[in-house]
């Protein structure tokens, strides 16, 4: 039985999108570097900038660094609070709450970020403890799992992931808990896409997710 739910931020809570986009132009355009297409530009959502920024261009480890650095303060600055609620995510929340299972979030977005984004559009309210990246990108995103995996005094087998993207069904993996993708975020599109990743169930929606939790 699912009793402990641990969800991802951009492409499940939250479309991130538009302060996204925005960010890795302006991070672009200040390093002198190619203009990307939109397919490149949205494969930023989800993994570490840093790593992102290293498979397009080709930088070194130090280079990477000095972009997400340019990246994050512009994104902080300017646009982190432009994001919208998924449509139908709050019922989840509500569903879930009256339900006993208890919520978390185990984002890559730098972990002050993550957390002033949730505040700000009310998912505290539901989602404790709430945990992100360090801006060195130490930490991988098993090992965000695991700290709110620990925090809730959970088993793992109780646990689950909900996550958009690759790096998150890799999580769950690594982390040793079962996952649920979801094909309206930024990543998975279809359950075809799942095919090389171990997951308990696909949604297309929030009300979905919630039949697939509640089962």
């Amino acid at each position: 039985m699912i009793r402990n739910v641990i969800f991802d931020l951009d492409g499940t809570l939250l479309d991130t999108a538009e302060g996204i986009l925005e960010s890795v132009e302006y991070t672009v355009k200040e390093l002198g570097y190619k203009e990307l297409t939109e397919e490149q530009k949205l494969s930023f959502i989800g993994p570490p900038v840093q790593s992102s920024l290293k498979r397009l261009y080709g930088l070194s480890d130090e280079e990477a660094q000095r972009g997400a650095n340019i990246f994050r303060e512009y994104y902080k600055d300017n646009v982190l609070l432009k994001a919208e609620p998924y449509e139908g995510i709050f019922t989840l929340c509500e569903t879930l709450k009256n339900n006993n299972v208890r919520m978390a979030v185990a984002t890559y977005k730098r972990e002050d970020y993550a957390l002033k984004l949730l505040r700000a559009k009310g998912f505290d309210r539901y989602c404790d403890p709430m945990h992100g990246a360090d801006n060195n990108n130490i930490l991988k995103k098993e090992d965000i799992v695991l700290m709110c995996v620990n925090e809730m005094g959970a088993a793992k087998e109780e646990c689950v992931l909900i996550g958009d993207t690759d790096n998150d069904a890799k999580g769950a993996v690594q982390a040793g808990i079962p996952f649920i993708a979801v094909t309206y975020g930024f990543g998975f599109k279809n359950g075809d896409d799942l095919k090389e990743y171990p997951c308990i169930g696909v949604a297309g929606t929030p009300t979905g997710l919630a039949e697939i939790i509640l089962a």
